[in-house]
C-alpha cells in the first residue's frame, strides 16, 4: 500500500532518491507501524521530534503502536534548538 512520507529540515538526507523536495510516496507493507517505516528507511528514533499522521500529532512512546492506512501522510521533524 502507498502512504505520503515527509521529512523536514536535516532529515532530508534519510528520503529516497526518488523523493521530491522533502516528499515521497511510499510502499509500505499493510499494517506498517511507524516505528517500521522509520526502521525501513534507517531514520535513528533519537532524530525523531514530532510525527503527525495527516495533521494530527502522534505521541512518541505510539510509534510502535500506530499503524499506518493507505493514502495516510506521514511527516516528522527533528528537534530544533534555536534562541
Amino acid at each position: 500500500m502507498k502512504i505520503t512520507l515527509k521529512l523536514f529540515a536535516s532529515l532530508d538526507e534519510y528520503l529516497p532518491p526518488a523523493a521530491k523536495q522533502n516528499t515521497v510516496k511510499l510502499d509500505i507493507s499493510e499494517g506498517s507501524t511507524i516505528a517500521v517505516v522509520l526502521r525501513e528507511i534507517g531514520l535513528p528514533r533519537e532524530s525523531v521530534k514530532l510525527v503527525f499522521v495527516d495533521g494530527v500529532h502522534q505521541f512518541l512512546e505510539d510509534l510502535d503502536q500506530r499503524t499506518l492506512k493507505a493514502g495516510e501522510t506521514l511527516a516528522i521533524w527533528p528537534p530544533v534548538a534555536g534562541g
